[in-house]
């Protein structure tokens, strides 16, 4: 029995590949359609945007945040900020440069 939804999902195209009732095109069809349930993270867009939305978010949050109060307080920037700031900026580097492996 399958302890986990990538087991399932791997048990059901293990099911639907060596049915001999179902047509070749319906098979197709459903091997796509479970394919694209495996691999969520290469198929939904609106995760990516998520994540980058949430990334760009704190980066812009953390420049306001600076400023305000290095602006307000005439207070020294918590080195905790600058470093929250440059990992999200690092991240969405990351995220949006091309992969060297898609030339």
């Amino acid at each position: 029995m399958a302890h986990n939804m990538k087991d399932m999902l791997q048990e059901l195209l293990q099911q639907v590949m060596t049915d001999p009732s179902l047509p070749a095109d319906q098979k197709v069809k459903l091997l796509e359609s479970l394919q694209k349930l495996l691999t969520p993270l290469q198929s939904d867009r609106w995760i990516f945007r998520l994540v980058v939305a949430f990334l760009g978010l704190a980066v812009l949050i953390t420049i306001v945040g600076g400023f305000y109060l290095s602006i307000k307080t005439a207070a020294i920037i918590p080195e905790g900020l600058i470093a929250l700031g440059s990992a999200a900026v690092g991240a969405l580097a990351g995220l949006l440069a091309p992969s060297p492996m898609g030339r």
